[in-house]
């Protein structure tokens, strides 16, 4: 065998290892194929200590197979960009809730996640029929029935391409503010509690998107 066959061998088995990952993530929502519209649900930004939470919704086609869909946390910054472009396109619906900081502020990370959800659900074009939740429960769908499913980001299909959009989504926002508050380096941590980042709270002091009720509790302990 030639090194380039043996290549070309490695890399049909990593499509094909890719393939069945993608099979097994839908498996689950095959439960619900009678649906046309199932509508997975994920956020991105509720431990950062600046920033606001971003949930996205996404509703993919039944026959949908994008490669590398997986929960955001395991792919790189350079792969969620372009798998956000990919699920964007292809998306019979999507869209995103945020609720900023300071309102994280007066009524907790968990409400305002809720919120947020409740949100980017109104801010759907298409109705769904049916949602599937990373792990949220007690939440306002205006009555469409919801599953949460623990770890959903790692385990199903919709949820993955909820949090890819919900993840770029807040990182974006976050590279804004970047060169607003350049100090901070939120472009490289996204405000999330690095050393870096409160090494810079230290020297600077708080700015105006740093979430109060989460840097007095970090710098406290």
């Amino acid at each position: 065998m030639t090194l380039k066959e043996e290549r070309e061998l490695k890399k049909a088995a990593k499509l094909e290892a890719e393939k069945q990952r993608i099979e097994a993530m839908r498996e689950y929502e095959e439960m619900y194929d009678t649906f046309s519209y199932i509508c997975g649900i994920d956020e991105a930004g509720r431990g950062p200590l600046a920033g606001p939470v971003v949930v996205g919704c996404v509703i993919m086609p039944q026959d949908s197979f994008i490669e590398y869909v997986n929960d955001s946390k395991k792919v790189s910054e350079t792969k969620r960009e372009m798998l956000y472009e990919k699920i964007t396109n292809e998306a019979i619906a999507w869209s995103t809730g945020i609720v900023m900081q300071d309102e994280i502020d007066e009524i907790n990370i968990l409400n305002a996640t809720k919120k947020a959800l409740t949100m980017a659900i109104d801010n759907l074009k298409v109705k769904p029929e049916v949602i599937l939740v990373d792990a949220l429960e007690k939440i306002d769908t205006h009555q469409i029935p919801y599953i949460s499913v623990i770890k959903g980001d790692a385990k199903i299909y919709s949820i993955s391409a909820a949090s890819i959009v919900a993840k770029v989504t807040r990182d974006r926002i976050m590279r804004e503010y970047d060169e607003i508050y350049p100090q901070y380096g939120f472009a490289s941590h996204k405000g999330y509690g690095t050393a870096k980042h409160i090494q810079a709270i230290k020297e600077y002091g708080i700015c105006s998107i740093h979430r109060k009720s989460f840097v007095k509790n970090f710098i406290q302990k």
